[in-house]
């Protein structure tokens, strides 16, 4: 089986865009089209339409993607079935909450490599609902995300949780946090139903964004008020960007990780688990 065809096919389903499906797959952009080409080939039908507003599947592509998903779920299913202890030489794909991604990542990297040392690790952020499809489907290994989405083939581990502060470029009271310049923060529902309980005063903002560096860059370049993870607020206080709002409360923001219902007790991601426990325990 020619798994990186399903692989390709499966990338662009989700960029939409055949440089980008380049870059993320680290290969060359004549080499997607040269996949794709193949498969369809394989298939017998054209699968994607290229115009000048950008890649789209055709009616056979739309037919077929959930076809390719279910090979490439019992593609990895197969794999684990022979490497039960670990997935030497296999690539193990991590989907990570796009806030995490700044957090320590480095190390999360080093604690993987020291204990799976043969395996090689695709990481990419995305969101919680779309992760949980791709364990699903088997297009991802492992998440790690803010808000599980239950289903019967999904498990599901509190690893532990982040903390965001609110910083701002205008005062440190927050009695003075002017409601015009403030910054809604959408990281995810529970972090917006505990800003609601402790905030409801702050619910009404004419500016929202949903990610934690946009956010940070939002405040350099605009100013106001809004939450921000810890790391990011310390940074920009060292910095003398912003100053911390003492008397707002902390919202803390509990961290999962997901994966299939089948894997939860084999050895390779329990080992997993272990050092996401250990990343996002503390």
């Amino acid at each position: 089986m020619q798994i990186e065809l399903i692989d390709t096919f499966l990338d662009l389903c989700a960029t939409k865009s055949f440089n980008q499906t380049a870059e993320r797959l680290q290969v060359t952009q004549s080499t997607v089209s040269g996949r794709i080409k193949t498969l369809e080939g394989l298939v017998g039908a054209r699968l994607f339409a290229r115009s000048r507003s950008g890649t789209a599947l055709t009616t056979q592509g739309l037919r077929f993607e959930p076809h390719a998903r279910a090979l490439r779920h019992n593609w990895v299913i197969a794999l684990n079935a022979t490497r039960d202890v670990g997935l030497a030489g296999v690539t193990t794909r991590v989907g990570l909450q796009h806030d995490l991604l700044g957090i320590r990542i480095n190390r999360l990297i080093d604690e993987f490599r020291r204990v799976l040392p043969e395996t090689a690790f695709f990481f990419e952020a995305d969101y919680s609902s779309q992760m949980c499809a791709d364990l699903v489907s088997g297009a991802q290994d492992i998440a790690v995300l803010y808000t599980p989405q239950m289903q019967p083939d999904l498990y599901f581990e509190q690893l532990g949780e982040v903390s965001y502060v609110m910083v701002s470029t205008e005062t440190d009271v927050l009695e003075n946090v002017d409601k015009s310049s403030y910054i809604l923060a959408n990281y995810a529902p529970a972090f917006s139903q505990t800003h609601a309980a402790f905030l409801p005063q702050l619910t009404e903002a004419s500016l929202s964004i949903g990610q934690n560096a946009g956010m940070v860059d939002l405040l350099m370049s605009v100013s106001g008020t809004a939450y921000v993870l810890e790391n990011s607020a310390n940074k920009l206080t060292a910095a003398g960007t912003c100053i911390g709002v003492k008397d707002a409360p902390i919202i803390t923001q509990p961290v999962f990780a997901g994966l299939h219902m089948r894997h939860r007790h084999r050895g390779y991601y329990r080992q997993l688990l272990s050092v996401l426990k250990l990343q996002y325990g503390q």
